[in-house]
C-alpha cells in the first residue's frame, strides 16, 4: 500500500475534478462534497508517507506502469518521494483542503461554479504530480496544467475587465516560461537520452558543457517566471488582484512553492551546482533585488490584494537568498520560510477575501473601521500581519532569523541589512493596512456589514494558529518537518541510489553537511540582546514616522490620470474621514524616492510586450552570466 501512495495522492484530485465535471450544477451538495472528499483524501494519503519517509528516512518510489529500469537505464515515468517532496507535499495538500473549505461560501453567489472546481482540482493535481515525480519531463507537464489552470482561474470572474486582462498577461508571460522550461528538457533528453531526475544527475556529474549550461540557464530562468521572482514578476499583481481569493491563496502558497521546488532539484540534484561560489551568487543577488523591489512597490499600493501580491514577490525573495546560500543554516531558513511564506499570506489572502466576502471591494482608500464589525477577521490579520512582517513570537520572525543569521555568517553582511530593512517596510505597509481596512471611522455603506460564515473561518483560525505554533516552537517544527527536508536537500546522493541503485550514486555528491534543529537561541530568541534591541529600534522608530506622517490632513496629487489603473503610488483623492487612506499614509516617503517610484511606474505599465522583453532580457543576462562564471 505504502508503494502506491504518490500516485493516490495525485489521481484522487484529478478523478475528483473528472467527477465534478460530469455533475457540474445538477447538485451543489454533491459536487462540494467530491471536492471535500477529493482534497481531504489527497491530504490523507500524503500524511500517511510521514511515516516511512520522515519518521523512517526511507524514500518511496512508483514506477508508472510498472516500467522499471533496466540495465540501469530508465525507460518509464517514476516518481520518487523523499522528505524534501513530502515536506512540501504535506503543507500544500493541507492549503488545497483549507482552501476548498474556504471556497464554499465564498463563491456561492459566483456564476460557473463547477468550472471553478474543475479547474481548482486540476490546478492542486498538477502541483502534487509536480513535486512527486522524478522525471524532467513530467515536471513540465504538470506545470503546464498548473499554469493553464491557473490563467482560466485568474479570469474566473470574466464579466470584469481587468480579470480578463489579467489570465491574458498570464497565459502570455507563463507560457514563455513554459517554453523555456520544454527547450531546456528537450536539450538535456537530446545530451543524454533520459528524462529520469536521477539518472540525468548522474550523467551530468562532472560533465558540464555549453549544451548543458544553455539548458541550465533556460530551466533557472523558466522557474523564475513560475516563481515571480524580479525582474519576470509583473503577472503575479494582476494575477493575485483578480483571482478569487481562495486562488489567491494558492497562487501565493502552492503554485509559486512548486516552482520554488523546481529550483531546488534542478540546482541541488540535476546539476549539483550549488557547491559553486558562481551558482550562490546568482540566486543571493536575485533573492535580495526581489525582496528589496516586492515591498516598495507593495508600499504604494492601495488595493489590499494587489499590495498582498507585492509582499508575495517580496518574501519569496527571502526563500530564494536562503536556498542560495547553500549552508545548513541557510536552506533550514528558506525552507522554514517557504513553509511560513504558505502559512502567514494564505492567511492575509484569505482575510482580504473576508474583506471582499463582505463589503464587495478590497479598495482601502474607501475601507475603515471594519473592526468594529468583523473582529474575528481583523484579529487573524494582526496574527498575520505580525507574522509576515517577522515579529516574535509569531513563525515569519524565527525564519527570517535564521536567514538573518545565515546570510551574516556566509559573508553576506550587506544582504542581512537589507533583509531586515525590508522587515521593517513589510510591518509599515501592514499598518497602512490595518489603519485603512479595519481602524479609524466605519463608512456609513458598511455600517451593516457581518462576519464572514464559519466555514470562511474555520481555515483561516487553523492558519493563525499554525502562524503562533510555528513561533512559539520552532524546535518542533524543524525536527519533525524541516530539518529533515534540508537534510535531503545537502544530501542527495540517497535520491538517486534509491531510484538507480547504489553503484550508480556511489561515484559522487560529497555530503554537504547536516541541517540543525532550530531551538530557541537559533530562533532569536536567546540572540545577544544587542541585536534585538537595534531591531526594536527600527521597528518603532520606523512605526512612529509612519502613524504620524499618517495623519497629515493635506492630500497631494502628483498625477492628471484620471483612470489610475497602473497609478501605484500617487493619489490624490480627497479624503472622505479623518482616518489614514490607503493612499495617505506614506505620501511624504512616495515623494521623497518619487524618482525611484516614477522609474517603477514606468517599468509597470502593464503592457504585455515589455514584460515579455523583461523576461527575454533575463534569461539573455542570465544565459551570458552562466557562461561565464559558471564552470
Amino acid at each position: 500500500m505504502t508503494q502506491h501512495l504518490p500516485i493516490l495522492a495525485i489521481i484522487t484530485l484529478f478523478i475528483g475534478a473528472f467527477i465534478v465535471a460530469l455533475i457540474k450544477e445538477k447538485n451543489e451538495v454533491l459536487r462540494n462534497t467530491v471536492v471535500l472528499i477529493a482534497t481531504f483524501m489527497s491530504f490523507i494519503f500524503t500524511l500517511m508517507m510521514y511515516k516511512p519517509i520522515i519518521g523512517e528516512g526511507n524514500i518511496i518510489t512508483y514506477w508508472m506502469g510498472n516500467w522499471e529500469p533496466v540495465q540501469n537505464w530508465a525507460i518509464g515515468i517514476g516518481l520518487e518521494v523523499d522528505q524534501l517532496s513530502l515536506f512540501f507535499g504535506l503543507f500544500i495538500s493541507l492549503s488545497i483542503v483549507l482552501s476548498a473549505l474556504y471556497s464554499f461560501k465564498y463563491i456561492e453567489k459566483e456564476t460557473g461554479k463547477d468550472k471553478y472546481y474543475v479547474l481548482f482540482l486540476m490546478m492542486s493535481a498538477s502541483v502534487m504530480g509536480f513535486i512527486f515525480t522524478g522525471d524532467l519531463f513530467n515536471m513540465y507537464v504538470m506545470i503546464e496544467i498548473m499554469t493553464f489552470a491557473s490563467v482560466a482561474l485568474t479570469a474566473f470572474r470574466n464579466n470584469k475587465p481587468e480579470a480578463v486582462e489579467a489570465g491574458f498577461k498570464y497565459i502570455a508571460i507563463g507560457s514563455i516560461g513554459s517554453s523555456l522550461i520544454l527547450l531546456a528538457t528537450v536539450i538535456i533528453y537530446a545530451q543524454f537520452h533520459t528524462l529520469n531526475l536521477a539518472q540525468i544527475a548522474g550523467e551530468l556529474h562532472n560533465n558540464y558543457t555549453i549544451t548543458t549550461l544553455f539548458a541550465l540557464a533556460l530551466m533557472v530562468v523558466g522557474y523564475a517566471v513560475k516563481v515571480f521572482a524580479v525582474p519576470t514578476h509583473f503577472v503575479a499583481p494582476d494575477a493575485y488582484m483578480t483571482a478569487p481569493s481562495s486562488i489567491s491563496m494558492l497562487f501565493s502558497g502552492i503554485v509559486n512553492k512548486a516552482a520554488v521546488y523546481g529550483i531546488l532539484r534542478v540546482l541541488y540534484v540535476v546539476y549539483q551546482s550549488m557547491n559553486l561560489p558562481s551558482v550562490q551568487f546568482m540566486l543571493i543577488f536575485w533573492g535580495t533585488v526581489t525582496m528589496f523591489i516586492g515591498v516598495t512597490m507593495a508600499l504604494a499600493q492601495h488595493d489590499f490584494k494587489r499590495l498582498l501580491a507585492f509582499h508575495s514577490i517580496s518574501q519569496i525573495g527571502y526563500v530564494i537568498t536562503g536556498i542560495g546560500l547553500a549552508t545548513a543554516l541557510g536552506i533550514t531558513g528558506g525552507l522554514y520560510h517557504a513553509l511560513n511564506h504558505t502559512l502567514f499570506k494564505g492567511l492575509l489572502f484569505l482575510c482580504a477575501g473576508a474583506v471582499y466576502y463582505a463589503t464587495g471591494t478590497t479598495d482601502l482608500d474607501k475601507l475603515g473601521g471594519l473592526a468594529k464589525r468583523m473582529p474575528q477577521t481583523a484579529l487573524i490579520f494582526i496574527i498575520g500581519a505580525f507574522s509576515i512582517s517577522g515579529i516574535p513570537p509569531f513563525n515569519g520572525f524565527v525564519s527570517k532569523w535564521i536567514i538573518y543569521q545565515a546570510s551574516y555568517e556566509a559573508g553576506y553582511a550587506p544582504v542581512t541589512i537589507i533583509a531586515l530593512i525590508v522587515s521593517v517596510m513589510t510591518l509599515a505597509s501592514f499598518i497602512k493596512v490595518a489603519q485603512s481596512a479595519f481602524f479609524g471611522q466605519l463608512p456609513k455603506e458598511f455600517k451593516n456589514v457581518e462576519e464572514v460564515p464559519l466555514s470562511m473561518r474555520v481555515p483561516m483560525w487553523i492558519m493563525a494558529i499554525l502562524c503562533i505554533v510555528g513561533g512559539i516552537f520552532p524546535s518542533s517544527f524543524t525536527k519533525y518537518l524541516i530539518t529533515p527536508a534540508a537534510n535531503a536537500v545537502m544530501n542527495s546522493a540517497k535520491y538517486v541510489e534509491v531510484m538507480m541503485g547504489p553503484e550508480f550514486a556511489s561515484k559522487f555528491y560529497n555530503n554537504l553537511g547536516n541541517a540543525p534543529v532550530i531551538d530557541y537561541k537559533l530562533a532569536g530568541y536567546w540572540q545577544p540582546i544587542a541585536w534585538l534591541i537595534l531591531f526594536g529600534i527600527l521597528l518603532l522608530a520606523f512605526t512612529l514616522v509612519a502613524l504620524l506622517g499618517g495623519f497629515n490632513p493635506k492630500h497631494f496629487s502628483y498625477s492628471d490620470e484620471e483612470d489610475a489603473k497602473y497609478d501605484v503610488f500617487y493619489s490624490g483623492e480627497s479624503a472622505e474621514f479623518s482616518h489614514v487612506g490607503g493612499s495617505d499614509l506614506f505620501w511624504g516617503l512616495k515623494y521623497q524616492f518619487r524618482h525611484y517610484f516614477d522609474l517603477m511606474h514606468k517599468i509597470h505599465n502593464g503592457v504585455v510586450n515589455d514584460y515579455a522583453l523583461s523576461v527575454v532580457l533575463t534569461a539573455a543576462v542570465v544565459l551570458l552570466y552562466v557562461f561565464t562564471f559558471v564552470r
